[in-house]
């Protein structure tokens, strides 16, 4: 049976998600403690060595994230809960972990244990929690790396080595400096909401286009951009202004 602790200053949520895991969970997920605190939850890994950990990320003293550095090696899943945080939740995305919004959804929370579980299992996860990390003390680094779900798994790439993105139905194309193509299963809306505070511009809905491979603006009805290896992006017309502003700002 898989085996998980619960993390929050918050008694009133340990409470909650205490009572949703043990009466509503489709598979039985054994509760080995809880606690209160980032330290006190360092102390209650290393004692219970738990399969899953329910993590808070905003806490007293030290954050979700602080007590993760604590640890040589990670050898537990890990869920955040958290309330409404735009930059961490970011952060969490672009590591590929799951993260869960209070008030917690029962069907999110069934969803997220089986992908822990699942990554448990196949020891998948280490090196994304460590990305996150890295990402978290250096934010809107170029050099930061985001996980590709690829066909066999996740491929790692800089930030800075995107040049675009283009929509392929539900798939998103990733063109890297040097020519290299990988087809992602997320949607290009996906990747806009990860990119943007990275100099990444949609300049049309099936285009993402990183301003570092930008070599130049061709006027036109909404025009077009020709990156350093001469491909051509269209702008749309509805968002050449943005663009434009953009552009030399």
């Amino acid at each position: 049976m898989p085996t998980c602790v619960l993390i929050d200053d918050e008694n009133r949520s340990i409470d909650t998600l205490k009572t949703i895991i043990e009466n509503f969970l489709d598979e039985d997920l054994k509760i080995l403690g809880t606690a209160n605190s980032a330290k006190e939850g360092y102390q209650l890994i290393l004692k219970t060595k738990p399969q899953i950990v329910f993590l808070d990320i905003e806490m007293p003293h030290q954050t979700g994230f602080d007590m993760l550095e604590l640890f040589e090696k990670i050898d537990f899943e890990v869920i955040f809960t958290t309330g409404f945080d735009q930059y961490a939740i970011t952060a969490i995305k672009f590591s590929a972990l799951d993260y869960l919004l209070k008030p917690i959804n029962i069907g999110e929370l069934q969803l997220a244990v089986t992908k822990a579980v699942e990554r448990f299992n196949s020891k998948s996860s280490a090196n994304q929690i460590q990305n996150l990390l890295d990402n978290i003390k250096s934010p809107k680094d170029s050099t930061n790396k985001i996980p590709l779900p690829v066909m066999n798994g996740l491929e790692m790439v800089q930030v800075g080595q995107i040049v675009n993105c283009e929509a392929s139905q539900d798939y998103t194309i990733i063109t890297l400096a040097g020519g290299k193509q990988v087809l992602v299963s997320r949607s290009i809306k996906y990747f806009e909401e990860l990119l943007t505070d990275y100099n990444f511009f949609r300049t049309h809905h099936s285009h993402l286009v990183n301003k570092e491979y930008i070599k130049k603006y061709v006027k036109g009805e909404g025009g077009y951009v020709i990156t350093e290896s001469g491909k051509e992006i269209p702008v749309s017309r509805r968002k050449k202004p943005e663009f434009l502003n953009w552009l030399k700002h």
